[in-house]
């Protein structure tokens, strides 16, 4: 199963913008964690601190493959 380039593409510079916000407040980010769907699609990101949750991004796909959109929740 592979996935196509412009998936990464946009699913990374989704994740640098929101890497970009976060560096103007202090969070002590500890960890990434990356979740995929059944389709090699990015669907959530996890920051963390340590064990705890700092917020979630959960990615949504349109059918033929391209970013819909991204939550974020705490």
């Amino acid at each position: 199963m592979g996935v196509r380039w412009d998936h990464y593409d946009e699913a990374y510079k989704a994740i640098f913008d929101a890497a970009q916000a976060m560096t103007s407040v202090k969070t002590d980010l500890t960890r990434l964690e990356f979740n995929w769907d059944a389709n090699g699609n990015l669907s959530t990101l996890t920051a963390k601190k340590g064990a705890e949750t700092l917020f979630t991004l959960t990615f949504a796909w349109n059918a033929d493959g391209t970013l819909q959109s991204i939550t974020r929740s705490s």
